[in-house]
């Protein structure tokens, strides 16, 4: 068995740090617990404060501290997202508390293409959570996480490597040990070898057991079970921001660990998130009577992803415009609809799927930004009139586009529809002829279906005309391609008896014109209908 031991020793302080603005985490800070500073960053400590000082020891050394409460619930949030970025590279992930991480590697590394690119890849996906890891490797889960405890990159490939490891380790690894270190200083031991040395009966008598089986665990003389870490089947986490969020700017540094966390989330479940929401609960002293205590924001996306910086970004344009009802001290962050899909193409030519995305991702920012309803898109109606075969609606996210349903353009009724086909049955076993092309005092070329401008008119603009010819700005139109009739809307008001002509303008643009063929189908004369871009 390898297993991987990753230590955070600066675990409660980092995720303190995490929720402060940018400008703020450079400046002395240290976080206090029962009155005693037990964590404090590298500028606070410069300035001469120590662990273990009482709040006003340390004020007087440090006027500008910045003091912040340490939380168990704050710690164990931030060391399950570690958990959860461990789980992608490993099924048998334990933690190890009060701040280690333990992932036993050895069924992945011919996956991961050996323990070296593993580590690095582990790297790369702890990198945005923003903790300093201290990383151990060892063939017991107890040996790694004391090494890592000890010092960072140490390494035991085998049993020998990994006692003689253990003999140089400080005793202040153990946590047995723990309550103790007085009496073993006073003893001259200082490490674990040394401690190792002394008769066993004797430590269990003075000592108790626990000294012993910790010791047994980590050189491989004793099982070891541990429990894994099981992945929840949503994502739910949140954050308490140190100072009120009075903008929208300040709760993005928040939300940004949260999105954090969901991405490592994803990625340990394999899969993309297509809608997620953002509660911002607000401070109750400072909200109006009738206000909310809190408020969601939802954020759809047009295909699932788990692109940390795409989510942002998403996030970011959807509370550009969102007005505070209320400062806000807490976050959190809830995802219950993702998608499992393969993963994205990393092909080094693109492909049509990668140039959709940028189309897509488009939609989304727009969606973020303007809201949902306010981005449109174009469902096919079965009407042959172009004012009435096309009409608009909220894009959904994932929305599949909708086939168009079969149009019955006959007005006969069903049985001589049932002789017609008879009699083309029929016809089409005798002997065939060239098609004869019809007729038109016009042009007698009849167009493609498919021939039809994407701008229309919002209304029929009526044309002038000249010897029977439409004008467009005084000019006479010349008919390149028609007609195109349709003959349309007899079962409502809206009847259409139209032929349609694909004519151009002296500067070689393409328009699209109509003649009505009766006055009671929508006037006389020529119309304007749309547009070729």
């Amino acid at each position: 068995m390898l297993w991987i031991g990753l230590y955070l020793p600066w675990l409660s302080l980092e995720a303190f740090v995490a929720t402060l603005p940018p400008e703020a985490r450079g400046t002395p800070i240290a976080l206090m617990h029962l009155h005693q500073v037990v964590s404090l960053n590298r500028a606070a400590h410069g300035l001469g404060v120590q662990r273990g000082m009482k709040r006003a020891t340390a004020l007087a050394l440090a006027p500008q501290l910045l003091f912040g409460e340490a939380h168990e619930g704050r710690d164990a949030a931030a060391l399950q997202a570690v958990a959860h970025a461990a789980l992608a590279f490993s099924p048998v992930v334990c933690l190890s508390p009060p701040a280690g991480v333990l992932l036993e590697v050895s069924t992945t590394l011919r996956y991961f293409g050996g323990i070296d690119r593993l580590a690095q890849r582990l790297d790369d996906t702890l990198a945005p959570l923003g903790h300093r890891v201290f990383r151990a490797r060892a063939p017991t889960a107890q040996g790694a996480a004391l090494l890592s405890r000890w010092r960072d990159g140490v390494l035991c490939p085998d049993l020998a490597t990994l006692q003689a490891a253990l003999d140089d380790a400080p005793l202040p690894v153990l946590a047995a040990a723990q309550p103790h270190l007085e009496t073993f200083l006073g003893m001259g031991l200082r490490q674990l070898g040394e401690l190792r040395r002394l008769p066993r009966a004797g430590l269990a008598r003075r000592f108790g057991e626990g000294l012993l089986d910790e010791l047994d665990s980590a050189s491989g003389d004793r099982p070891d079970p541990r429990e894994s870490v099981v992945l929840p089947p949503a994502f739910d986490s949140e954050v308490e921001l140190f100072a009120r969020a009075d903008t929208t700017d300040q709760l993005l540094h928040g939300a940004e660990v949260l999105l954090a966390r969901l991405v490592v989330w994803l990625s340990a479940r394999h899969a993309f998130v297509r809608r997620f929401q953002l509660v911002l609960r607000h401070e109750g002293r400072l909200r109006r009577a009738e206000g909310p205590s809190v408020t969601p924001v939802d954020v759809a996306l047009a295909e699932p992803s788990r692109d940390a910086g795409h989510l942002q970004s998403l996030l970011r344009e959807r509370l550009a415009a969102f007005v505070l009802p209320a400062p806000t001290l807490e976050l959190a962050l809830h995802a219950h609809d993702i998608a499992q899909q393969p993963p994205p193409n990393t092909e080094l030519f693109p492909t049509p799927r990668n140039e959709r995305e940028g189309l897509v991702r488009l939609i989304e920012r727009l969606q973020a930004r303007l809201g949902p309803a306010r981005v449109q898109r174009l469902v096919r109606v079965p009407d042959h009139r172009p004012d009435r075969c096309a009409h608009t609606m909220p894009y959904e996210p994932g929305a599949a586009p909708r086939a168009p349903e079969p149009v019955v353009t006959s007005r006969r009724p069903v049985r001589r529809q049932a002789r017609g086909a008879a009699e083309r049955a029929a016809a089409s076993s005798a002997p065939t002829k060239p098609p004869v092309p019809l007729a038109h005092p016009l042009e007698p070329e009849r167009p493609a279906p498919s021939m039809r401008p994407v701008w229309l008119m919002p209304e029929p603009v009526p044309l002038a005309e000249r010897q029977s010819r439409p004008l467009l700005d005084g000019q006479v139109l010349q008919l390149l391609c028609g007609p195109e009739r349709i003959e349309a809307g007899w079962w409502d008001e809206g009847l259409a008896e139209r032929d349609y002509f694909i004519a151009g303008t002296a500067e070689g643009a393409l328009v699209w014109v109509y003649r009505a063929r009766l006055p009671l189908s929508g006037g006389e004369g020529w119309f304007l209908q749309g547009r070729f871009g």
